[in-house]
């Protein structure tokens, strides 16, 4: 699959010294959703400035679909829509005025059909000859990605897209966004909620401090680095471990109930066999076990943690 976005060598200083980026390599493919994580004041907001040409870089060079966003920037821009963090609207403006005034920004004859699409794809329809201060933050927050989708880019930027929305509407948003890439746009998300990361992304990218920690594919990710728990239910507490237990780092919980062992499931040796060999040896009977894979949400603590 071809880039649609590619970024070499990005760095950014900002007057005072602060480097915001740093060296940053990245390839965005075509029709994917990649999901941008990182801490607050990682670089997140940045990469997305200076990639959609808000933002000036002070090192590299980044095309969209070939087009510079320096030298080429109204064709760069032109295929992307950007949905900010804030919530920026004109609050007497109503729905339908709005979004169709941000396509007229981009030099684009009126398309009252096309209009009207998004506005139904995105549940804003009975909304739209509502004054924008009469909706409620989540509702806001679609005018904003039907404002960015007016202009039928092809890259959607969403910057912390359901920050603030409600759990139902945060999954219904999800739906919105996965039925976008299936249209053919590509997606590239930043967002505090893992679980955002993990339901929604075929690529995840993780930036601390202004550098790119790594980009993988999700999947790919949680096997490479996802360790995995096997949790062992005691029939009765027990008190006391055994020194013999020492080399497998078990975890008590449950007040004692409940043994957890933590072990990387790529290794040939699990020692699993071990332990049960052990437990049965000792007397310590088992009532159940199973176990969990580690989720994104650990991986990513994991990686900022150490990095």
């Amino acid at each position: 699959m071809s880039s649609i976005i590619s970024i070499s060598h990005l760095s950014k200083v900002y007057k005072g010294g602060f480097q915001a980026l740093k060296d940053i390599n990245l390839e965005i493919k075509k029709g994917e959703i990649f999901a941008l994580l990182g801490p607050n004041g990682a670089g997140k907001t940045t990469l997305i400035g200076v990639t959609c040409g808000l933002v000036n870089p002070t090192e590299g060079v980044v095309t969209v679909d070939g087009h510079d966003i320096i030298k080429d920037y109204r064709k760069a821009r032109a295929l992307i829509g950007l949905v900010p963090q804030e919530l920026t609207t004109d609050a007497f403006e109503t729905v339908w005025n709005t979004v169709s005034f941000s396509r007229g920004l981009f030099g684009l004859k009126k398309n009252p059909s096309h209009i009207e699409n998004v506005l139904k794809s995105l549940s804003l329809w009975d909304k739209k000859d509502n004054p924008l201060r009469t909706l409620s933050g989540g509702m806001k927050r679609r005018v904003l990605i039907a404002k960015a989708l007016s202009h039928e880019p092809r890259i959607l930027f969403l910057d912390e897209p359901t920050a603030g929305v409600d759990v139902s509407l945060r999954k219904d948003m999800w739906t919105q966004i996965q039925k976008l890439r299936e249209s053919g746009v590509t997606v590239i998300l930043t967002t505090h909620y893992i679980e955002e990361a993990e339901e929604m992304a075929d690529r995840i990218g993780v930036i601390n401090k202004g550098q790119l920690i790594l980009t993988e594919e999700k999947n790919k990710l949680i096997s490479q680095l996802g360790k995995k728990r096997l949790i062992l239910d005691l029939q009765e507490p027990v008190s006391q471990l055994s020194p013999k237990f020492e080399s497998f780092g078990l975890e008590t919980q449950q007040e004692n109930t409940q043994l957890v062992y933590v072990y990387d499931s790529k290794q040939e040796d699990l020692k699993i066999a071990d332990l049960l060999s052990l437990l049965s040896a000792e007397g310590i009977k088992l009532k159940d076990l199973k176990t969990e894979q580690s989720s994104l949400e650990d991986i990513f603590v994991d990686l900022v943690g150490t990095s």
